[in-house]
């Protein structure tokens, strides 16, 4: 058995704000992938992918309990599977903000889900969000809270434009200039993220009146100006906007940045070859990098690891 591949995502605006409803842009990235597959050989990794799945039937099965009206999955035989000795083989790093929970959630609903909402059906607002609340109920075995976003990234492979938490849809974005100078690229950190704990400390500080007065007026603002230019291909205000938000995120989302990235941060703001921000909760894996000059930006990066994920 090999199941269809399901893509990783990256959230390129919105990470803690959509919490807090601002906009959002999600788009598929084809670099890491995953399927389910089952096969005779027995590793370590095989192994521990199989128990997880043994504990995830268990809790999908309370969920379909719990809330038939939302969801049902055929349980018999995704337990025989399981006890078969199924997997989700996956290049997906763990920890690095690409989601690598949300193409297994995406990879079991498409094959176990009843009455499955499919992609090739006209996808209307409502069913979005039904299969967003879905994905979210799923993946929340994962890691706590789950907006249901990446699952939905990895199921529809399409960039998903956040409006609010109400009112989101698939999207275009503009195509990729093979030739631009400019990129957008993935900083590995070299250290594993956890998501629970970033998502905890954020909410302990949404408790402080300045933080969320600086999220509302500083944070969400730039942010879905960055949207806003990014869908719209409007590149010079694109990186404007990206600046100022890369300056905030450094000034009031400090535990999230790796330490040893505060100084690298900063350059990035002062020199003007690169802007840095979150991907994903942060606190490790990778960090997203914009810049209008790549080659700058590699020279000035050198000593680290990147991936170029859009050109401009």
């Amino acid at each position: 058995m090999k199941g269809p591949l399901f893509y990783s995502k990256i959230l390129l605006f919105g990470e803690y704000g959509i919490i807090k409803d601002s906009k959002g842009l999600s788009i598929p990235y084809n670099f890491y992938k995953g399927a389910l597959k089952s096969d005779a050989s027995v590793s370590k990794e095989v192994s521990a992918s199989n128990k997880s799945l043994e504990a995830f039937a268990i809790y999908l099965e309370k969920l379909t309990t719990d809330e038939p009206q939302l969801v049902s999955f055929d349980l018999e035989v995704l337990k025989a599977d399981v006890a078969a000795g199924m997997y989700f083989d996956s290049s997906i790093p763990q920890g690095y903000g690409v989601g690598s929970s949300g193409a297994l959630v995406a990879a079991i609903y498409d094959k176990y889900a009843q009455n499955k909402i499919t992609v090739l059906e006209n996808l209307t607002r409502e069913k979005l969000l039904k299969l967003k609340t879905i994905f979210g109920k799923m993946e929340s075995f994962f890691h706590g809270k789950s907006s249901g976003l990446d699952p939905l990234n990895s199921y529809l492979s399409l960039p998903i434009l956040i409006n609010s938490k109400d009112n989101i849809e698939s999207t275009s974005i503009p195509s990729q200039n093979a030739e631009g100078k400019g990129a957008v690229f993935l900083l590995d950190s070299g250290i594993i993220g956890e998501t629970a704990p970033m998502v905890q400390i954020f909410m302990e500080q949404m408790k402080n009146d300045g933080f969320r007065s600086m999220l509302k007026n500083q944070f969400i603002k730039h942010t879905d100006a960055c949207v806003e230019d990014f869908v719209s291909g409007n590149i010079k205000s694109l990186f404007g906007n990206l600046k100022q938000l890369s300056h905030v995120v450094l000034d009031n989302f400090k535990p999230m940045i790796p330490a040893k990235f505060h100084d690298l941060w900063k350059k990035g703001i002062d020199t003007n070859e690169y802007y840095l921000k979150l991907c994903g909760s942060g606190g490790g894996g990778y960090i997203l990098g914009f810049t209008e000059d790549f080659e700058k930006a590699k020279t000035a990066l050198k000593d680290y690891k990147l991936e170029v994920v859009y050109n401009f």
